[in-house]
């Protein structure tokens, strides 16, 4: 193995922040986006927040579309689209050349790709499918080269600003959980050193930037963010109009605790230990810096047909428990009758 690694990265707008991680630390990134992303980003590079311009980085950065990549050529492969976007032709027949590539995946989606529920023992993965826009992508890939990373950090286009510009309001880790192999759990682990020893140069010091990669030895450590999700991102959502991750949780916190820690335990039945999952006094706190609403409110407030359904993931896995809850039932609820709304008006 050379120096340099070579990951290609599927998605542009979450998908940079990793790969700015990565183009610090000396590897080499090629993004997968659309045809004026590319072109900005080739042209004029990603710039973060405090002026990180990744033409400036030790690693090379560059764009294409899905038609210019051969997963072959690469180390490891990153999924960072919305899960929804993975139909589309050109995306869809390049997934198709990375299963048969048999490179190493790792997801930084929300919503879990199938491949990697079918690593968590005793579920039911079949009853999964009907939470896909479409399942059917997913058929080939080797579950045991699949893995998933929690998106924890908080990365954001600007809407007033070039679509080459990432901003990020809650600089937290990726958490990774471990590849089945040993051979592919190396190559995460010596990524994670590589972005841990990083540092930027910025005017006459070294600086450490926050946002690290973790990579972790249990399976269920990602799923820490399904907590998250149902009971801040996806209660953003209301019947009419949306609100911010801050406003859905402090608004009624103790509606917000029964959310959260219910999840928590579904998890816990699926396998996760405490220490995989993260508190609720943690999580509550991080989301009071949380202002406006998640991408997934954002994104019906714009009249998407659709969006990821981790909240209708999280209800089917519980159902095929036995479980159920409420305010869980009302979630998928709304989001289902704003998901019909776009649909009609499109």
């Amino acid at each position: 193995m050379s120096n340099k690694l070579n990951v290609v990265i599927l998605g542009a707008s979450y998908g940079s922040l990793f790969a700015v991680k990565l183009s610090m630390a000396g590897h080499a990134v090629k993004l997968v986006c659309l045809p004026n992303e590319a072109q900005l980003i080739n042209s004029e590079g990603q710039n973060g927040q405090i002026e990180i311009c990744t033409h400036d980085l030790p690693g090379p950065v560059s764009a294409c579309g899905p038609e210019e990549i051969n997963p072959r050529d690469h180390d490891l492969v990153v999924l960072a689209m919305q899960e929804p976007q993975y139909r589309h032709a050109g995306i869809r027949k390049l997934l198709g050349a990375v299963h048969e590539s048999g490179r190493p995946c790792m997801s930084i989606m929300n919503m879990p790709p199938l491949p990697y529920l079918q690593r968590i023992p005793g579920l039911d993965v079949d009853a999964c499918h009907d939470c896909y826009s479409d399942v059917s992508v997913w058929e080939g890939f080797d579950p045991d080269l699949m893995t998933l990373c929690s998106p924890d950090p908080q990365a954001f286009r600007p809407p007033d600003e070039a679509i080459n510009i990432l901003q990020v309001r809650l600089p937290t880790n990726f958490k990774a959980a471990r590849f089945k192999s040993d051979e592919h759990t190396e190559l995460l682990r010596r990524l994670e050193a590589d972005i841990t020893n990083a540092r930027y140069q910025h005017g006459n010091e070294l600086i450490e930037i926050p946002v690290k990669l973790r990579v972790h030895e249990s399976i269920f450590v990602p799923m820490a963010k399904w907590s998250m999700l149902l009971a801040g991102n996806y209660r953003c959502i209301g019947p009419d109009d949306m609100r911010s991750i801050r406003d859905a949780v402090h608004a009624d916190l103790n509606e917000s605790r029964e959310v959260y820690e219910w999840v928590s335990e579904l998890c816990g039945l699926l396998g996760a230990d405490a220490d995989d999952l993260v508190p609720f006094e943690k999580y509550a706190n991080a989301a009071k810096s949380l202002i406006t609403p998640s991408s997934a409110a954002r994104a019906l407030a714009a009249g998407v047909p659709n969006i990821e359904r981790v909240d209708r993931l999280v209800q089917t896995i519980a159902a095929g428990r036995g479980l159920r809850l409420a305010a869980i039932d009302n979630t998928v609820k709304r989001v289902d009758s704003w998901l019909e709304r776009n649909r009609e008006a499109s």
